[in-house]
């Protein structure tokens, strides 16, 4: 008997397969597990691990609390939130295999130090999403997008990110919560590792993620039901309704983290929505960011079998026209996905 891709799976968390191995693996069928991809990822997983090491023992060290700066998104930054994004920063401008990185919570792009070697991707991320549920010792995670650079005389840095999300070449997340994980996807399927802390080693434990047609869950903030206009409401209480094509209402599932909302539904089946609150003159075009959230996001979603939208067009089809660009988000199940949007076009 031939078995199924859990037990495959199960087989290969114990057998040990690493997310290196996986990806020589993988090389004659995803052109971006070049070697120097490989390099990348495994610099992203260090810093992810110090991060995670941090997490981990927040209750008992002095990192939980405000630094008392703000950042670009008028939002207080957390200590928690500094120590992730200079651990990013710091390994990722010494790994010689970036031209430029942006965080979210940098105004700018970052630069490679001129006294750095430079390579030839640049990388996009969110270094530590929901982290205001630290204290309640809720899953956070950090969100990443890799493109290429654009390989063009003339062209400034700002460029290279400006970028339709199809162009990504990989895009993932590492969510620290009961165990901590790397969900990624290089174009060729999404595959979730989980950190062995035994061995130090993220092994390979969600093989081929694949989303229903449809799911059984909604994930959107209700507390902000008087931002949203009539269309918008209509689209929740469709989930929330008999009436709908499941024929019973979705279960209510909010965290108030994105990559651990998302990480539910993608495993579960299920819509995450965060509108534009149209009344709400600090997010009318919503809270989430294009370039590191909704577009690595969709990118996983859409190898995953779901879909993803701003409520009008496909994610991946927007190209960014700023740094900080933000856009209402519906992602998770196709068909979910496809009712909330085409309720919001009127159809």
């Amino acid at each position: 008997m031939q078995p199924t891709e859990i037990q495959r799976a199960n087989q290969s968390y114990r057998l040990g397969t690493t997310i290196t191995e996986h990806l020589l693996l993988c090389e004659d069928e995803c052109p971006a597990a070049s070697g120097q991809f490989t390099r990348l990822l495994s610099e992203l997983i260090i810093s992810a691990k110090l991060i995670s090491r941090e997490v981990n023992k927040a209750g008992l060290a002095d990192i939980l609390g405000m630094t008392g700066d703000v950042n670009v998104q008028g939002e207080k930054v957390l200590k928690l939130d500094e120590f992730a994004n200079q651990a990013l920063i710091h390994r990722m401008e010494r790994s010689g295999l970036l031209c430029a990185m942006s965080s979210e919570e940098n105004s700018d792009i970052i630069n490679i130090p001129d006294n750095m070697p430079k390579g030839s991707y640049v990388l996009a991320f969110d270094p530590l999403d929901g982290s205001s549920n630290v204290d309640a010792n809720a899953s956070i995670g950090t969100i990443f997008s890799i493109h290429r650079k654009i390989e063009k005389e003339g062209l400034s840095s700002l460029d290279n990110f400006l970028r339709y999300g199809y162009e990504q070449v990989a895009a993932g997340y590492f969510l620290y919560g009961s165990s901590t994980m790397l969900v990624y996807s290089a174009g060729k399927g999404v595959h979730g590792f989980t950190l062995d802390p035994s061995v130090g080693e993220f092994l390979l434990s969600h093989q081929n993620i694949t989303m229903p047609e449809r799911g059984a869950i909604y994930s959107v903030n209700e507390g902000y039901t008087e931002y949203w206009d009539e269309r918008t409401r209509a689209v929740v209480n469709y989930f929330k309704s008999s009436k709908n094509e499941r024929g019973k209402p979705y279960s209510a599932r909010y965290i108030g983290a994105l990559v651990a909302d998302f990480h539910r539904n993608l495993l579960y089946g299920g819509i995450y929505m965060y509108p534009a609150d149209s009344q709400d003159p600090h997010k009318p075009h919503g809270k989430l960011r294009l370039l590191c959230e909704a577009a690595p996001l969709a990118f996983i979603v859409e190898q995953a079998g779901g879909a993803a939208t701003d409520g009008k067009q496909r994610i991946l089809g927007i190209k960014a026209t700023e740094l900080h660009e933000r856009v209402p988000l519906f992602i998770g199940c196709k068909a979910d996905v496809a009712k909330a949007t085409a309720m919001l076009q009127g159809e």
